[in-house]
């Protein structure tokens, strides 16, 4: 059903791109603000200081400064407004560094692939990247980009192998890049001449040279010659408060109003399941939580956006609240023993109804475990529309994070009835007919989710002041790194490539949108999660859904470790498995800290470029895989109610049955 929704709506973005599209001469001209430095495509190199403006208001005492002329225009010729953009005061922590060397062979240049990852910081490597507030070197790895046909358009993308630091400043340096012949290729004359001697003060270049100045002298120091340098340049990440604040700025004042009262619900259905009904789940419970609103438009629909007072703050729309429709599971164990509360977080752009599916039910079953669930708008089936329309129109996209916002304040609101003393356990619903309570609110509350629910839901997690440990299944974080790299890409990359038919456009526009989707995804929060929280990731290894690089650097992000072994030997491509990621050791177990344990169900190891895993050379896709194993659901249990990761796996790699 969801992709016969996704064909039609993608028939009528499609068409109304084509109708609207102008004709190829009415291409507006490069914009005035362009960095000099890379003169034949506005943006580049990406991400860039020079893209932002001194605000001592700020954090970080910088501000993104974008001009409309400065974004890449859709096929409509329709201008993209700046103004989500230009709410932060710096780049995504996650964000993939963009340049363009025509002519570029990474091979003969000696550049770290996926691969080999260490080899990023060897002292000759050709690409450096800078912490300039602490002097040290950044891992990464870089690759073209696979999807481009046109090699003088082929994005160089490089990828920080963990997020960069929250409100850290960093230098970027491209040296002794080779051709495909083996050849130095020369620096382009813009930067040649900014690297070079002081420039007069007339020269156009001048201030370029002035601004680019403090990040070449902290190459230098830091080793890093202009000698041979093809392109440098330096860019600053956005502070944790830029990047948290929305959503922490919506939990607070709506737990403040909300005292210490439980949130108001209603119960809108009761279905009592006999046991050959099903011989796990005992009651399915249906109802509605009540949650002020923070979007802009009452009941805060589809395509509505954040409200904010003149400064930027969310506020809440005065009369507006959010009716939150959720959907309880209670297992037949909890009419014997109350059960775990457990917010359930389903997968891309679903629905609540995903609470219902077998391995959440056997999970309820087996461990006793009552699991809610409410749609995770903004990313919900509701909101395929507006998700299609926001690739065709950027000015659009801002809904899509700003929504899922509110999603996860429904979900905390959910959380907090569901361990509230005067909360859903005093509802006939969720007790037994003679009146004892089905859940166990002394327990605390606990989170898993699968895909979207694990990419998500370490920014619930994050959030919430209820919360204590949270299981991210099949999970990764950044969408900016993850959609190239994923089979559930395809239809909407038809809308994309109808909207921005160049494919070095696309990389930038993915940049542009992980730049204010941070906030709306685990990618803002992975490097302050597990300071107050546990989680423990689960891998499906050759995921055609969601791109194991992304679950490493997520991993190296959080501190989460490594449970061991993790593969068979000679399964991994790279020279060092899981390079940067500690171990777990047999005598550390059982573990009291974050995780992530990977479970292999025998699927070829994914493409190690930025492309799906497509066609029968990849086999079976193992999304689905660890949830459904019972060895796996057996750690997560544990997990969730003592905190403690053991090995379920004994002294072999994790392995699940391939789920048809």
């Amino acid at each position: 059903m969801r992709q016969r929704i996704l064909d039609g709506l993608l028939v009528m973005t499609l068409g109304a791109a084509a109708l609207l599209a102008p004709p190829a001469h009415a291409a507006p001209p490069p914009a005035r603000g362009c960095d000099p430095l890379a003169p034949a495509e506005c943006l580049l190199p990406f991400p860039s200081d020079w893209y932002t403006r001194p605000d001592p208001r700020t954090d970080t005492g910088r501000r993104v400064a974008f001009d409309a002329s400065m974004l890449p225009r859709p096929a409509t010729g329709q201008a993209v407004d700046p103004a989500a953009w230009n709410r932060s005061d710096g780049f995504s922590p996650g964000s993939t560094l963009i340049a363009q060397v025509p002519g570029l062979d990474l091979a003969r240049t000696g550049a770290a692939p996926l691969t080999d990852i260490g080899r990023s910081l060897d002292r000759d490597a050709p690409v450096v990247l800078l912490d300039t507030t602490t002097g040290e070197r950044w891992p990464y790895w870089a690759e073209p980009d696979s999807n481009a046909a046109d090699p003088a358009r082929r994005a160089l993308l490089i990828h920080p192998a963990r997020n960069f630091r929250d409100g850290h400043h960093y230098a970027v340096a491209l040296r002794h890049l080779k051709d495909g012949a083996g050849r130095t290729i020369p620096a382009a004359a813009p930067f040649a001449a900014v690297a070079g001697k002081r420039l007069p003060a007339h020269d156009p270049l001048r201030a370029r040279q002035d601004r680019l100045r403090p990040a070449l002298n902290a190459l230098r120091r830091a080793g890093v010659s202009t000698r041979g340098l093809n392109l440098a340049w330096d860019f600053t990440v956005a502070s944790t408060r830029s990047l948290t604040g929305d959503l922490f700025t919506l939990r607070d004042d709506a737990f403040r109003r909300l005292g210490d009262r439980s949130p108001a619900f209603t119960v809108t259905g009761v279905t009592d399941l006999t046991e050959e009904q099903d011989a796990r789940i005992a009651r399915e419970v249906t109802g509605e939580i009540t949650v002020p609103g923070y979007l802009d438009a009452p009941g805060g629909p589809p395509g509505a956006v954040l409200n904010r007072d003149r400064n930027g703050t969310p506020r809440a729309l005065p009369g507006s609240v959010q009716t939150a429709a959720f959907r309880c599971e209670i297992p037949r164990a909890a009419f014997r023993r109350p059960s775990h509360p457990s917010l359930y977080g389903h997968g891309l752009l679903g629905s609540r109804n995903e609470v219902g599916a077998g391995n959440v039910r056997d999970m309820a079953a087996e461990h006793d475990f009552t699991f809610c669930a409410t749609d995770w708008i903004g990313m919900a089936k509701d909101d395929i529309p507006v998700v299609l329309a926001a690739l065709a129109d950027p000015s659009l996209f801002p809904a899509v994070p700003e929504r899922s916002e509110q999603g996860m304040l429904n979900a905390l609101f959910l959380g907090r009835a569901l361990i509230h003393a005067q909360g859903l356990t005093t509802d006939p619903a969720f007790r037994t007919a003679d009146g004892r309570p089905l859940l166990d609110t002394r327990r605390g509350l606990a989170y898993d989710g699968n895909s979207q629910g694990g990419i998500l839901g370490g920014a619930l997690v994050a959030a919430s002041p209820d919360i204590r440990r949270g299981v991210l299944g099949v999970t990764g974080m950044n969408y900016g790194l993850l959609l190239n790299r994923s089979a559930d890409f395809a239809p909407f990359q038809q809308v994309l490539d109808a909207a921005y038919p160049d494919k070095l456009h696309q990389q930038l526009v993915l940049q542009l949108f992980q730049l204010v989707w941070d906030r709306g995804e685990t990618d803002a929060y992975a490097n302050h999660l597990t300071d107050h929280h546990q989680v423990l990731m689960h891998i499906a290894y050759g995921d055609h859904q969601v791109a194991n690089a992304a679950a490493d650097v997520e991993a190296r992000t959080l501190g989460a470790r490594l449970l061991t072994p993790a593969l068979a030997a000679g399964r991994s491509p790279d020279a060092v498995p899981y390079w940067g990621i500690r171990r777990i050791g047999p005598r550390q177990l059982p573990y009291r800290g974050s995780a992530m344990t990977v479970w292999d169900s025998g699927t070829p190891t994914p493409p190690v470029t930025n492309t799906p895993p497509a066609g029968p050379a990849y086999g079976h896709d193992p999304h689905e895989d660890p949830r459904n194993s019972p060895a796996a659901r057996q750690q997560k249990a544990t997990f969730l109610t003592t905190g403690r990761v053991i090995n379920v796996c004994g002294t072999t790699p994790c392995t699940a049955t391939p789920t048809s």
